[in-house]
């Protein structure tokens, strides 16, 4: 493919591509029943996930958008590609992935990662994935991890996959819901056994290269009794001129005193619109931690929901959003606190940058079998210009008056005397700005691997900057 050169004094090989030429070997774009049914051919689907996405599309086509959302103009979905036929047949060796392929993913430093601190990565290009592997020593505990097709297709995972695939996103939750619901390629399955704690994260790596393309992909994580798995998602594309959809799917049931912590570094480029859904139901003494870094994309609605289902079950969300030039990420969490002594805690941070738009919203609710249950809610916003803007959305439903629930918000701008004393030890205002940012950010960054931190903080510094377009 022909490339064009992106000037700039930082390296950004790692992190951005650009593309003039549109792909091949892809279906039609728009959504119809008829795509609908050569997408469910391609896939091999069995009879019931066939009637499964039909039905979702029908729902699609009758649904409003959310009137609340930020606005979705630039989005035609005559114009989106839903599925893009694979070039290869899913690797289990690194060195079987075909080299155009496997080099996108080299210089995002996936087979690095994996070498260093991974138990195992999935790897998705476009909409199929094109490789899946895991440590030997996981899968002698038991833990499965492989695409969700092929757990879809295996006697084995079959049933589990039908009891448990969009029970927690039901296909009516929202317009981009039953969407995913009807065009869904890819992902991955986890499945946990009780009392089998994974020492390493498992990862998936989402790469979405063609250009008007949607990416749908499905992640169903099941962390059984007492176990505990760390699970890190990393996501990006290359730059084009038109606008491209990632409306993916994560569902995590986590089940009595297990533990899950969820761990999101997203690097869409700005013409991405990003409308994600993600959800968790904990039970008794579980516990779901959610770590978020949104860096990218021209629109984001992103709400990971946390569902507290049984006693003294927990949640955690830390979040970092950062929005540039061009950018409306509105983003948050809902937590529903639905047995008695729950807890959860939200800590998020973002900044606004050159007319960025950042809006967070929460929805705490506590029914009225939440007696005892605890919630704090905290978001800080920085702003680095007088152009940007910072909005803070915050719903609390609470029907027990035996609950404890608060919530902070902090909404400010780099001060004069902060830089002077930077500037005034050998730094330029520039750096003296970057380093307050990455300090802002310093809770959810510690929360990460060392790894993904370092990757976040060099998005951070890129963003500062403006080397990510």
């Amino acid at each position: 493919m022909k490339k064009k050169t992106q000037v700039s004094d930082v390296d950004t090989s790692r992190y951005d591509f650009y593309y003039d030429e549109e792909p091949k070997d892809m279906l039609k774009s728009g959504v119809t029943p008829e795509i609908i049914d050569e997408i469910s051919k391609e896939k091999n689907d069995p009879e019931w996930m066939r009637e499964f996405r039909q039905n979702a599309l029908k729902i699609y086509n009758e649904m409003p958008t959310a009137d609340w959302w930020p606005p979705l103009d630039g989005l035609d979905m005559s114009e989106i590609v839903t599925y893009i036929r694979a070039k290869v047949r899913m690797k289990n060796k690194w060195e079987d992935v075909p080299e155009d392929i496997k080099n996108t993913f080299e210089r995002l430093g996936i087979p690095q990662a994996e070498r260093e601190s991974l138990s195992g990565v999935g790897a998705q290009y476009d909409s199929e994935l094109v490789y899946h592997n895991m440590r030997e020593e996981a899968r002698a505990d038991g833990v499965v991890y492989m695409d969700i097709e092929g757990a879809m297709r295996d006697k084995r995972y079959e049933k589990m996959i039908r009891d448990y695939f969009m029970k927690l996103v039901p296909v009516d939750d929202h317009k981009f819901a039953a969407l995913h619901a009807a065009v869904w390629s890819g992902g991955s399955f986890v499945y946990v056994p009780k009392g089998v704690h994974v020492d390493y994260p498992l990862q998936s790596y989402f790469r979405l290269n063609a250009m008007g393309a949607g990416q749908f992909e499905h992640t169903l994580i099941i962390v059984d009794e007492g176990a505990y798995l760390h699970f890190i998602e990393g996501c990006s594309a290359p730059k084009y001129y038109k606008a491209s959809l990632h409306a993916g799917c994560v569902e995590i049931y986590v089940k009595k005193n297990a533990t899950m912590r969820f761990s999101s570094i997203e690097n869409w480029s700005k013409n991405m619109y990003n409308l994600n859904t993600k959800r968790a139901i904990v039970e008794e003494g579980g516990k779901i931690e959610w770590i978020s870094g949104s860096f990218g994309s021209h629109t984001s609605s992103l709400y990971p929901m946390s569902i507290l289902n049984g006693k003294g079950a927990r949640a955690e969300f830390t979040s970092i959003s950062f929005a540039g030039a061009g950018q409306n990420l509105d983003t948050g969490a809902k937590i529903i606190h639905a047995a008695p002594d729950t807890s959860s805690y939200m800590n998020t941070r973002s900044i606004s940058k050159s007319g960025g738009i950042n809006t967070f919203r929460s929805i705490v609710k506590v029914t009225k079998k939440a007696r005892g249950s605890k919630s704090s809610v905290s978001c800080e916003s920085l702003m680095l210009d007088s152009a940007s803007r910072s909005n803070t959305i915050p719903i609390m439903d609470v029907q027990t008056s035996f609950a404890d629930v608060g919530h902070e918000a902090k909404i400010g701008r780099i001060g004069d005397d902060e830089i002077f004393y930077l500037t005034s030890r050998g730094l330029s205002e520039e750096e003296a700005k970057a380093l307050i940012v990455r300090g802002f950010c310093d809770d959810v960054s510690k929360e990460l691997p060392i790894e993904y931190a370092m990757e976040m903080n060099n998005l951070i510094s890129m963003e500062m900057e403006g080397s990510i377009g």
